[in-house]
């Protein structure tokens, strides 16, 4: 317990509470539809190529002709077999077969030894919009089509939202902390808040962090279509998704995996590990107004970018860069523009010599949900690393309303430290992290 200190006149005064544990990056993975790993995924985001594209007829075909949308951000010719043995897969959902894919590639990537760590200070949170609808709807369909004693065993295990989790803390034999965000697109920013209270807290040493989604699924996209939310652009699959275009109707469906691996700082130095960046900063809110349109001046997320750069000690000019949400919808976008001219002000404003870059890889990969903060934070690190700002392809009429440099068309070169990150979801939630490129 603390107890009061006190000063020389024998004042007394509040206790000192410790200073909070430095979280860095370590290793990093990735399986999405612009690259089998995390390397592949950040070259296709620097070179601004997309990987949207018209998805195949099974398993829509059985459900008729009438798809308004026939687009999706897909893994295709996905091989399993380094990760996942193929007496296991029928017991894992594609999101979870994604999630562990992205896990396995980290933890090589970290060059970490589960078995040489203290296994209780090792932990695991993962995000997920949706978990394992496509068991779901498999599970469904078995009991309509064939009854209820053709529902699978593996049901259960394969559906929860928690799963990946469970499987990672499994498979590497991590006994701390585990558990699964679901909060819309916001499920990998909370668990990367999450991940990092744990260790900033001296409760553990190493987390595995990150998000999954695999809901390019007849139910998803005929739900989301029936909202109006995604775009109808199907004969032009890589101009579909197009933040802060004026010519933008709606986000285009993905499917990925991107898991990290964070470190206290002192913890990798003694293993010898590389450092990528350092976290410095959380913020979350909650828009309190409509379970699925945004606040149309962006209070909300406003909310969550000040209290993550006051979470960081920094201020708004501090900021280089942001990864937008911007998943090409009208509402979200103006709403998250909004949002940043109220933060950042005049360091935003481009007809006032802001020097603030901003811009959306959802054009290039789309929007996978949950997992889209994870994914996105593969180009946040590495912009602090390298120096490389991704841009914000289809960029072709930018809204005049959008008073912001979006690095349109093509990635840029520039200095860049300090990178904010942000992933705004349905229920209203909103989250934002900040990191740093490291320094020692």
């Amino acid at each position: 317990m603390d107890h009061p200190s006190h000063d020389a006149r024998g004042a007394a005064q509040a206790p000192q509470r410790p200073q909070a544990r430095r979280v860095v990056v370590t290793g990093l993975g990735a399986l999405t539809c612009l690259g089998k790993s995390a390397p592949e995924t950040w070259e296709a985001m620097r070179e601004g190529r997309s990987g949207i594209s018209q998805f195949g007829r099974e398993p829509f075909a059985p459900y008729g002709e009438d798809w308004a949308v026939r687009i999706a951000g897909q893994i295709k010719d996905l091989d399993i077999s380094g990760f996942v043995a193929p007496k296991d897969a029928k017991k894992l959902d594609r999101s979870t077969v994604l999630g562990l894919g992205a896990a396995h590639e980290a933890v090589a990537h970290a060059g970490i030894d589960f078995a040489r760590e203290d296994p209780e200070r090792c932990g695991v949170v993962i995000g997920s919009g949706i978990g394992g609808i496509e068991t779901i709807e498999t599970g469904l369909n078995a009991l309509t089509n064939k009854g209820p004693t053709r529902v699978s065993p593996f049901t259960v295990p394969r559906l929860m939202v928690n799963a990946t989790a469970g499987n990672v803390s499994i498979r590497y034999g991590l006994q701390g902390p585990a558990s699964a965000h679901a909060t819309a697109c916001a499920s990998a920013g909370h668990a990367f808040g999450d991940a990092m209270g744990y260790i900033r807290r001296g409760d553990c040493d190493v987390m595995l962090v990150g998000g999954v989604e695999a809901a390019i699924t007849p139910l998803c996209i005929a739900a989301f279509s029936s909202m109006k939310a995604l775009s109808t652009r199907n004969n032009e699959p890589e101009k579909a998704s197009r933040p802060f275009d004026r010519g933008r109707d709606g986000f285009v469906m993905a499917e990925g995996a991107a898991i990290f691996v964070l470190e206290e700082l002192e913890h990798a130095r003694a293993r010898g590990a590389t450092i990528y960046a350092e976290m410095v900063g959380f913020g979350n809110s909650c828009d309190a107004g409509h379970i699925t349109a945004p606040d149309p001046e962006g209070n909300g997320a406003a909310r969550s970018m000040k209290w993550a750069l006051r979470d960081a000690g920094l201020t708004p000019d501090q900021v280089d860069y942001i990864n937008a949400h911007g998943t090409s919808t009208p509402l979200g976008d103006d709403a998250e523009v909004a949002a940043v001219l109220r933060v950042f002000g005049g360091h935003a404003r481009r007809s006032s010599g802001g020097r603030l870059l901003m811009s959306s890889t959802k054009s290039m990969h789309g929007h996978a949900l949950g997992a889209s903060g994870a994914i996105e934070m593969i180009a946040c690190l590495h912009a602090a690393r390298d120096g490389v700002i991704p841009p914000t392809i289809n960029l072709d009429d930018p809204d005049p309303a959008f008073d912001i440099d979006l690095v349109a068309h093509e990635s840029r070169e520039r200095p860049v430290k300090v990178v904010m990150n942000n992933t705004f979801g349905f229920g209203g939630h909103n989250t934002t992290l900040i990191l740093r490129r490291f320094e020692g």
